[in-house]
């Protein structure tokens, strides 16, 4: 059960807690739908195709794993801050850069998103169509 007056009860732990963890995720999700629409499809969507379920946007059984992969990848880099600000590691284990990080979360996510899902789709599509990108 989620007891949202618990979030705003304390600012330091809305903001540093649950607010930058999730723009961490909200920041690699973007970065994969920025990469995807603005430079894999150049802004062009089959319109037709994404409504079927054997067309070009089907992927794995309707799952795209190197999406998935671009936004884990996107997120590690601001789990040890995560851990630290709710106190399962301690905050003299790690460098204070590592745990500054955590304050760019959404920035990091976004960045190292785009270009993990760009070079992963750059690979696959050149094994599939070696005269496209």
């Amino acid at each position: 059960m989620i007891l949202l007056w618990k979030l705003i009860a304390d600012p330091h732990g809305y903001i540093f807690r649950w607010l930058i963890a999730y723009w961490a995720l909200l920041g690699a999700v973007g970065g994969v739908m920025i990469a995807d629409y603005y430079v894999i499809r150049k802004t062009k969507l089959n319109l037709k195709a994404l409504f079927q379920t054997d067309g070009e946007y089907t992927y794995s059984k309707g799952w795209n794993i190197k999406a998935f992969l671009a936004v884990f990848i996107g997120i590690f880099p601001n789990l040890p801050g995560f851990c630290v600000q709710v106190g399962l590691i301690n905050v003299y284990a790690l460098p204070s850069w590592i745990n500054d990080l955590y304050n760019y979360a959404w920035f990091m996510s976004l960045g190292i998103s785009i270009v993990v899902y760009l070079v992963i789709m750059k690979i696959t599509i050149k094994k599939l169509k070696p005269h496209k990108l």
